[in-house]
């Protein structure tokens, strides 16, 4: 475990960066903002100068529109959004060369959020970094994202370039979601049924089936195999697959009985 661990720190930084969820979480309230700065450079770059990591971490925190009269203070002295932005600047003070992005603007106003995702273009744009953003807010997706990998219960059901999947939803979860989107036309409100799974004890089969509106026989044993749509788009749907070994009984619609009682289990 030592090992692998070390490994990974090899990696972690100049490789990979990662902006947390919450960044008050991560932020140490006993350690100013340039110890945080101070502490991640000398970390993976020993051998670097104190004049060298305050020029670098200023300017990294400059393109975050935080001033330099800011360096010494500490996280609670800050506002959501901008700790969010101290957050992304420690990421980026290493010039790691792919970023993930865990929630970056959960409780954070829409104000605030756009100047995130602002942020966000521009490193791709400038730094050519690779940008790996986790969420559950699909405007941000459709805003900010290439491609897109929709995730029910720890699956993957649907992968695409993010326009297609948003224009034609393939997988029913898919569909559903973006039902539940509200935006400034929607008149009703619309949820998906049933509560997601318990992963220690998963449902058999497709995991989403309990819940699926297009449920047949076959998606309550069998887990669907990929299908290829075309245009780097793939989806495990059992609606979307023409599999000889499905018979048409397979196919036939799950009766909602079926559903209720696979749900409570």
């Amino acid at each position: 475990m030592l090992i692998l661990s070390r490994e990974l720190r090899r990696f972690r930084g100049p490789d990979l960066g990662l902006i947390f969820q919450e960044p008050m979480t991560r932020l140490n309230p006993l350690m100013r903002i340039e110890q945080h700065f101070a502490e991640t450079l000398k970390q993976h770059e020993p051998g670097l100068k104190d004049k060298e990591i305050r020029r670098r971490s200023l300017e990294t925190l400059g393109k975050m529109g935080i001033p330099p009269t800011r360096f010494n203070q500490y996280p609670h002295e800050f506002s959501g959004g901008m700790r969010q932005r101290i957050m992304i600047a420690l990421a980026l003070v290493l010039r790691p060369k792919l970023l993930i992005a865990d929630e970056p603007t959960t409780s954070l106003d829409v104000i605030v959020e756009a100047q995130i995702l602002s942020i966000l273009a521009d490193l791709r744009r400038d730094f050519g970094t690779a940008l790996l953003l986790i969420t559950h807010n699909l405007g941000i997706v459709a805003e900010a994202c290439d491609r897109v990998a929709v995730m029910y219960a720890g699956q993957i059901v649907e992968e695409g370039d993010a326009r297609d999947v948003f224009s034609e939803p393939a997988h029913p979860y898919t569909r559903e979601l973006l039902r539940s989107t509200i935006s400034l036309d929607t008149t009703e409100l619309h949820s998906i049924p049933g509560a997601p799974p318990n992963l220690i004890t998963p449902p058999p089969g497709c995991r989403f089936h309990p819940r699926c509106p297009d449920a047949m026989s076959v998606c309550a044993t069998t887990f669907p195999p990929q299908e290829d749509l075309g245009g780097r788009r793939r989806v495990f749907c059992w609606l979307h697959t023409s599999d000889e070994r499905v018979g048409p009984v397979d196919r036939e619609p799950l009766e909602r009985e079926e559903l209720a009682v696979a749900e409570e289990a």
